[in-house]
Order: structure tokens, then sequence, then C-alpha cells
């Protein structure tokens, strides 16, 4: 009778919740979400095998095809060169996303560290770092950027790094409100208890419990890092001809808007999508791991 009745209460009590299993179905049940989810990894896709979609070289040039209207033979026309502009879409995806992943890599790596730092410590480090991320966030973003690009030289990696520095202040400051909140739990106690170094608590413990705003950010951040890549190569600043990058060809289509809209059209519809299919990405985890919006 008394293993019935136990078997009974075990029955009755209720499974432990899995966060990543409802954070999962969340994502699934906003549909949105799953959109962007789906043009992104599209996207992904193309850039992984542009060679084998590619149906020329990015930069082979054809000068009996210069400015030739969409076709069969080039499905997005040609532009002043004579290259295959779908061809440079393609491979244009590559240079996109790079820039837009290493980038939030690099600022959601620094910021957390600073953020982490400034949130545990405290005091007279804490006023510091903060104001100086402070400093940073007065500052445009974009001009941020053009600043540290007109110091470093227009190249791949320093475009990578502006825009990771002009993107650090957000994660700093997200991930310090997220360690103020867990500083003092009790498992953070108890590691200090047990004797874990410091280094030890904010890699084991605090980090790993900031994770869903640093995921969200990062995914918005990802789309923020191409707008300001494809703005600087707009601007010349970015990666210079022959480059596939779709902000220096929406710059070299500029010339050409009226009577070939496709060299603007085609490298602008790209941003807007994958930017957008980020948003929408980001907007759908953020309501999927923030618990405040389940109740």
């Amino acid at each position: 009778m008394l293993h019935s009745s136990t078997a009974a209460g075990a029955e009755a009590r209720p499974k432990a919740k899995n966060p990543l299993l409802d954070a999962w179905h969340g994502l699934l049940k906003n549909r949105m979400a799953v959109v962007g989810a789906a043009v992104l990894l599209f996207f992904i896709l193309i850039a992984l095998f542009a060679e084998q979609i590619a149906p020329y070289p990015a930069d082979e040039q054809n000068w009996e095809h210069i400015l030739e209207a969409p076709s069969a033979a080039y499905p997005l026309g040609t532009d002043s060169y004579g290259r295959c502009v779908f061809s440079r879409i393609v491979y244009g995806s590559r240079i996109s996303l790079l820039v837009g992943f290493i980038a939030v890599a690099f600022s959601a790596i620094g910021g957390g560290i600073i953020g982490a730092c400034a949130g545990y410590f405290r005091g007279p480090l804490d006023n510091v770092l903060m104001r100086l991320m402070d400093v940073l966030l007065a500052i445009p973003s974009i001009l941020l950027a053009i600043a540290i690009v007109n110091i470093l030289g227009p190249s791949l990696f320093n475009v990578m790094v502006a825009v990771g520095l002009s993107s650090m202040p957000s994660f700093a400051r997200i991930v310090r409100a997220a360690v103020l909140s867990i500083r003092d739990s009790e498992f953070i106690e108890s590691a200090v208890a047990i004797g874990d170094s410091t280094p030890a608590i904010i890699l084991h413990n605090i980090l790993p419990n900031c994770m869903a705003p640093i995921i969200v950010q990062a995914t918005l951040g990802v789309a923020s890092a191409i707008l300001s890549a494809a703005s600087l190569s707009f601007l010349g600043l970015g990666l210079q001809p022959p480059s596939p990058e779709w902000g220096a060809m929406l710059s070299e289509g500029r010339a050409y808007i009226y009577n070939a809209p496709w060299l603007t059209i085609c490298p602008g519809v790209s941003i807007v999508l994958i930017v957008l299919s980020l948003n929408l990405f980001g907007d759908g985890l953020r309501d999927a791991l923030d618990p405040k919006l389940k109740q």
C-alpha cells in the first residue's frame, strides 16, 4: 500500500522543465523567427557552397557582355566590367557573413570580459570601465568605425576590428547588468567558499549564466555589423575593388542606376534580406529566452 502511494506521489510530481527545450519550442511557435532562421540558413548555405552555385568566378570580366540585362547566361545581369552580378552576390555573401560573425565574436568576447569584470569587482574598476564604455557609446558607431578604419587603413581585417570595437560597449553593459543580478547568488558564494579563483568563478559560474542575453545581442549585432561593413565599403573605406562586397557593389552601381538598375537593386535587396532575417531571428530568440516575456 505504501509502495503504491509513493508511486502515485511520484507520478503526481510535475516533471522538471528543460529551459533549452522550452526555448526551442517557444522559438518554433514564432513564425517570423522561423522565417528569419530559414532565410539566414539560405544565405549561409550560399556562402558555404559559393563555388558550386556561382556560374562564373566573381572577378571574371567579359568585355563582350558589359551592362547586359538579366538573362539565362547571366541571371542578374552584368556590371560595367562584364562581371556576372549573380556570381558576385553569391561570393559577397561570404564576405558579409564573415565580417558579421567575426566582428560580433570579437566584440562579444571583449565586451563580455569588460562587463563581467566591472559587474563582479564593482567599485573603482567598475567606474573606470563603464565610463570608458560610455565615452564609446557617446560616439555614433558608424563614425567610430570610420575613424578606426581611417587610422588603420581599408582592409577586411581592419573593417572587422572597427565594427567589433564600435559594438563592444553594448555587450559590456548587457553582461555587467546580468552579472550584477547574479553576483550575490548562493552558488557564487559557494564557489568562493570552496576556494575557486576569481577567473574560474567568472568563466565557469558567472558567464554561463549570462549567455541568454549575450546570444540575443550577438544575433542582432551580426545584422548591425553587416550594415556597418556595407556602409564602410559604400563610402570607399571597406574592402576595395574588385572584392565582391555588397556595399562596394552598391557604390559602383550608383552611376548606372537609370540604365542598369540591377547593379544597385541586387546587392541592396541582399543586404535587406539578410539583415531582416537576423533581426527577425534575434527577436524570436529574445522572446524565447527571456522568462519575463513568458509570464
